[in-house]
């Protein structure tokens, strides 16, 4: 596990989006945690993009090596998967995850999907076996990763942008990636109503 890297003022903006999906994500499973991971599409590397819960105190930054357990396998794979208990499954790394500080019972992680390719996953650690809601598990959570995309995808244009034009540039592409976030998140009545508002809530924040 490598140190945190010191992000600029803008990341730590544009990253409100993604907070934003993981404390829906912690809220609406009533979970001990959950993570967004970015794929380092030069390194492989797995980075905590948002954490809520668990770790998100010294988190964010963190990277782990290609391949790195449960999230590293969806992130190979593109497949969401589901362990109700860790220990049974091979792909879980127990010496990472102590070294967050946290060792979950149970993973749910799905696959965040940008031009049909995985950019990051989308973890929830240890949910609640109380909740229920009208949606199966895994279909909220591939909702909810479908949000987080657009907020890595955010992230990913903003630092090709700052990395190759001058602070100016690039600004008519981020608002409109933010518009386009607006429009996609759904109004609609529902049991995932909060999700929804909180996280259209804070596209909309971002487009002023």
């Amino acid at each position: 596990m490598s140190v945190p890297e010191r992000r600029s003022d803008s990341e730590i903006t544009e990253r409100r989006l993604l907070q934003s999906t993981v404390e829906v994500a912690r809220h609406v499973f009533a979970s001990a945690a959950a993570s967004v991971f970015l794929v380092d599409q030069e390194t492989g590397e797995l980075v905590f993009e948002a954490v809520s819960g668990e770790g998100e105190k010294h988190l964010v930054g963190t990277r782990f090596p290609s391949g790195t357990g449960i999230a590293g396998w969806v992130a190979a794979s593109g497949q969401p998967m589901i362990a109700d208990e860790v220990t049974a499954v091979p792909q879980f790394a127990h010496d990472a995850a102590e070294s967050t500080g946290y060792v979950p019972h149970s993973i749910m992680a799905a696959p965040v999907i940008r031009e049909e390719s995985c950019i990051g996953v989308l973890e929830v650690l240890d949910r609640s076996s109380d909740w229920r809601g009208e949606l199966a598990d895994v279909d909220l959570l591939a909702m909810l990763a479908a949000q987080a995309a657009y907020g890595l995808e955010l992230l990913l244009r903003l630092r090709r942008s700052e990395a190759a034009l001058p602070a100016a540039a690039g600004g008519d592409d981020v608002h409109l990636l933010l518009q386009r976030i607006s429009d996609r998140v759904p109004r609609g009545a529902g049991a995932a109503d909060p999700t929804a508002l909180k996280l259209l809530a804070v596209a909309e924040e971002l487009l002023h």
